[in-house]
């Protein structure tokens, strides 16, 4: 109801439409949300696979798998929403000196993770982390952060780079 009343004043006032992102610039960027839903993507595929592996599908299956599904695209989307958003806010001519794959490095991950949207091959997930994991060691190494690379303490249980922030 107050959406309505709220919509009806805006349509006699005319108000301008006001566009916003966070380009305030907060400085606050970090690759970690990106290697969380790629990380995602790879566990989804796991668990498809596991219902796949059962056999004989039920009602109950089919609508997992679907939920399963969708959570993996929203995953592979997050990835390269957060992957664009360092590249285009967070990295400026400095970074790119740095490294001058930037680009490239960035539109692989662009790729991969629409493979990892059409698939549920794990190798297609495993690729992803793995570009994502040298987007994170690139973009700390730009912060003048060292990494360090282990396994990622939950399923999948993948290698991960991590910033080594007690140096």
């Amino acid at each position: 109801m107050l959406h309505s009343l709220i919509k009806n004043i805006d349509k006699m006032l005319n108000f301008k439409t006001a566009q916003a992102h966070c380009d305030i610039p907060c400085k606050i960027y970090d690759p970690s949300t990106a290697q969380l839903a790629a990380l995602s993507c790879v566990r989804l595929m796991d668990l498809i696979k596991e219902v796949e592996d059962k056999g004989t599908l039920n009602v109950a299956d089919y609508a997992q798998v679907a939920r399963l599904v969708n959570e993996k695209e929203s995953a592979s989307t997050e990835v390269k929403e957060a992957i664009r958003i360092i590249w285009g806010d967070y990295f400026k001519a400095p970074q790119f000196e740095q490294l001058p794959n930037a680009h490239q490095l960035t539109h692989s991950i662009m790729l991969q993770a629409s493979k990892c949207k059409q698939s549920i091959d794990r190798e297609e997930g495993e690729k992803l982390v793995c570009l994502v994991n040298e987007f994170a060691a690139a973009f700390w190494l730009t912060k003048g952060v060292a990494t360090y690379s282990a396994a990622c303490p939950y399923p999948p249980m993948l290698e991960t780079v991590y910033p080594d922030l007690k140096g």
